[in-house]
Protein backbone atom coordinates (compact mmCIF):
# COMPACT_ATOMS: atom_id res chain seq x y z
CA UNK A 1 0.00 0.00 0.00
CA UNK A 2 1.61 3.24 -1.14
CA UNK A 3 0.89 6.29 0.97
CA UNK A 4 2.58 9.58 1.80
CA UNK A 5 2.16 11.85 4.81
CA UNK A 6 2.70 15.58 5.07
CA UNK A 7 2.07 17.82 8.07
CA UNK A 8 -1.61 18.21 7.12
CA UNK A 9 -2.34 15.48 4.57
CA UNK A 10 -2.35 11.77 3.88
CA UNK A 11 -1.93 10.81 0.23
CA UNK A 12 -3.11 7.23 -0.23
CA UNK A 13 -4.67 4.73 -2.57
CA UNK A 14 -8.40 4.98 -3.24
CA UNK A 15 -11.12 3.47 -1.06
CA UNK A 16 -14.76 2.74 -1.81
CA UNK A 17 -15.93 5.59 0.43
CA UNK A 18 -13.96 8.10 -1.69
CA UNK A 19 -16.40 7.81 -4.59
CA UNK A 20 -19.09 10.19 -3.31
CA UNK A 21 -16.79 13.07 -2.29
CA UNK A 22 -14.74 12.74 -5.51
CA UNK A 23 -17.94 12.66 -7.57
CA UNK A 24 -19.01 15.90 -5.86
CA UNK A 25 -15.68 17.51 -6.80
CA UNK A 26 -16.01 16.32 -10.40
CA UNK A 27 -19.60 17.63 -10.57
CA UNK A 28 -18.53 21.18 -9.66
CA UNK A 29 -18.42 23.34 -12.82
CA UNK A 30 -15.96 25.76 -11.21
CA UNK A 31 -13.49 22.93 -10.48
CA UNK A 32 -13.93 21.31 -13.87
CA UNK A 33 -13.64 24.49 -15.95
CA UNK A 34 -9.85 23.95 -15.92
CA UNK A 35 -10.02 20.24 -16.85
CA UNK A 36 -10.07 19.12 -20.51
CA UNK A 37 -13.11 20.68 -22.22
CA UNK A 38 -14.58 21.89 -18.91
CA UNK A 39 -17.38 19.31 -18.76
CA UNK A 40 -18.42 18.06 -15.34
CA UNK A 41 -18.33 14.33 -14.62
CA UNK A 42 -21.07 12.26 -13.03
CA UNK A 43 -20.81 9.51 -10.42
CA UNK A 44 -20.37 6.75 -13.01
CA UNK A 45 -17.61 8.65 -14.83
CA UNK A 46 -15.91 9.30 -11.49
CA UNK A 47 -16.08 5.60 -10.59
CA UNK A 48 -14.55 4.72 -13.95
CA UNK A 49 -11.81 7.29 -13.36
CA UNK A 50 -10.95 5.96 -9.91
CA UNK A 51 -10.81 2.41 -11.30
CA UNK A 52 -8.45 3.62 -14.03
CA UNK A 53 -6.23 5.41 -11.50
CA UNK A 54 -6.02 2.25 -9.41
CA UNK A 55 -5.22 0.19 -12.53
CA UNK A 56 -2.35 2.60 -13.32
CA UNK A 57 -0.98 2.09 -9.81
CA UNK A 58 -1.06 -1.68 -10.28
CA UNK A 59 0.35 -1.69 -13.82
CA UNK A 60 2.73 1.30 -13.84
CA UNK A 61 3.66 1.77 -10.20
CA UNK A 62 2.50 5.39 -10.35
CA UNK A 63 -0.93 6.91 -10.10
CA UNK A 64 -3.15 9.51 -8.54
CA UNK A 65 -3.32 9.54 -4.76
CA UNK A 66 -6.50 10.34 -2.88
CA UNK A 67 -5.65 13.43 -0.79
CA UNK A 68 -7.14 13.27 2.68
CA UNK A 69 -6.98 16.08 5.25
CA UNK A 70 -5.57 14.40 8.35
CA UNK A 71 -7.34 16.61 10.89
CA UNK A 72 -10.84 15.93 9.52
CA UNK A 73 -10.49 12.79 7.41
CA UNK A 74 -12.19 14.61 4.52
CA UNK A 75 -11.23 13.85 0.94
CA UNK A 76 -9.83 17.05 -0.60
CA UNK A 77 -9.29 15.60 -4.09
CA UNK A 78 -6.28 14.01 -5.72
CA UNK A 79 -2.62 14.59 -6.49
CA UNK A 80 -0.23 12.26 -8.22
CA UNK A 81 1.49 11.00 -11.31
CA UNK A 82 0.09 9.89 -14.66
CA UNK A 83 1.13 9.45 -18.26
CA UNK A 84 -0.29 12.41 -20.26
CA UNK A 85 -1.51 10.38 -23.23
CA UNK A 86 -3.93 13.18 -24.14
CA UNK A 87 -0.93 15.27 -25.29
CA UNK A 88 1.13 12.94 -27.53
CA UNK A 89 3.65 15.62 -28.53
CA UNK A 90 5.25 15.56 -25.05
CA UNK A 91 5.49 11.76 -24.72
CA UNK A 92 7.24 9.90 -23.29
CA UNK A 93 6.54 11.77 -20.07
CA UNK A 94 5.14 11.48 -16.58
CA UNK A 95 2.86 14.29 -15.44
CA UNK A 96 2.39 15.56 -11.92
CA UNK A 97 -1.15 16.81 -11.40
CA UNK A 98 -3.82 17.63 -8.83
CA UNK A 99 -7.51 18.44 -8.50
CA UNK A 100 -9.09 19.73 -5.31
CA UNK A 101 -12.60 20.65 -4.28
CA UNK A 102 -13.30 24.35 -3.79
CA UNK A 103 -13.35 24.23 0.04
CA UNK A 104 -9.65 23.30 -0.15
CA UNK A 105 -8.52 26.06 -2.53
CA UNK A 106 -6.25 28.84 -1.35
CA UNK A 107 -4.94 26.94 1.68
CA UNK A 108 -1.66 25.62 0.25
CA UNK A 109 -3.00 22.07 0.06
CA UNK A 110 -2.28 21.65 -3.66
CA UNK A 111 1.32 22.78 -3.15
CA UNK A 112 1.79 20.59 -0.07
CA UNK A 113 0.38 17.53 -1.82
CA UNK A 114 2.28 18.20 -5.07
CA UNK A 115 5.58 18.60 -3.19
CA UNK A 116 5.05 15.22 -1.54
CA UNK A 117 4.31 13.68 -4.95
CA UNK A 118 7.38 15.37 -6.44
CA UNK A 119 9.63 13.88 -3.76
CA UNK A 120 7.99 10.48 -4.26
CA UNK A 121 8.57 10.70 -8.04
CA UNK A 122 12.23 11.64 -7.72
CA UNK A 123 13.21 9.55 -4.70
CA UNK A 124 10.97 6.47 -4.80
CA UNK A 125 10.32 6.14 -8.52
CA UNK A 126 13.65 7.46 -9.82
CA UNK A 127 12.10 9.81 -12.33
CA UNK A 128 14.51 12.43 -13.67
CA UNK A 129 11.94 14.51 -15.56
CA UNK A 130 8.37 15.52 -14.79
CA UNK A 131 5.89 17.65 -16.69
CA UNK A 132 2.77 19.44 -15.60
CA UNK A 133 0.12 20.86 -17.92
CA UNK A 134 -2.46 23.56 -17.32
CA UNK A 135 -5.05 25.32 -19.45
CA UNK A 136 -4.05 28.86 -20.31
CA UNK A 137 -5.61 31.12 -17.70
CA UNK A 138 -5.38 28.68 -14.78
CA UNK A 139 -3.05 30.93 -12.83
CA UNK A 140 -3.51 29.04 -9.56
CA UNK A 141 -2.15 25.79 -11.03
CA UNK A 142 0.66 27.64 -12.75
CA UNK A 143 1.62 29.17 -9.39
CA UNK A 144 1.84 25.69 -7.84
CA UNK A 145 4.06 24.58 -10.73
CA UNK A 146 6.40 27.52 -10.13
CA UNK A 147 6.51 26.74 -6.38
CA UNK A 148 7.63 23.21 -7.29
CA UNK A 149 10.53 24.68 -9.27
CA UNK A 150 9.05 23.87 -12.66
CA UNK A 151 9.69 26.10 -15.66
CA UNK A 152 7.45 26.74 -18.64
CA UNK A 153 8.66 24.65 -21.55
CA UNK A 154 6.06 25.43 -24.20
CA UNK A 155 2.58 26.57 -25.05
CA UNK A 156 0.60 24.24 -27.27
CA UNK A 157 -2.95 23.06 -27.96
CA UNK A 158 -4.81 20.14 -26.44
CA UNK A 159 -5.66 18.09 -29.56
CA UNK A 160 -8.87 16.74 -28.01
CA UNK A 161 -10.54 20.14 -27.71
CA UNK A 162 -8.32 22.73 -29.43
CA UNK A 163 -7.80 24.70 -26.21
CA UNK A 164 -4.43 26.29 -25.43
CA UNK A 165 -2.33 24.70 -22.68
CA UNK A 166 1.06 25.37 -21.14
CA UNK A 167 3.55 22.60 -20.43
CA UNK A 168 5.92 23.04 -17.50
CA UNK A 169 8.91 20.82 -16.84
CA UNK A 170 11.21 19.91 -13.97
CA UNK A 171 14.43 18.06 -14.63
CA UNK A 172 16.34 16.62 -11.69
Amino acid sequence: MTSLRTPRLTLRRWREDDLEPMAAINADPEVMRWIADGAVRDREQTATGIAEWEREWDELGVGLFAVEVRETGRLAGFAGLSVPGYLPEILPAVEIGWRLGQPFWGRGIATEAARAVLHFALRDRGLARLVSVHKVGNDASEAVMRKLGMRRERRTVDPANGLPVCVHVLEA
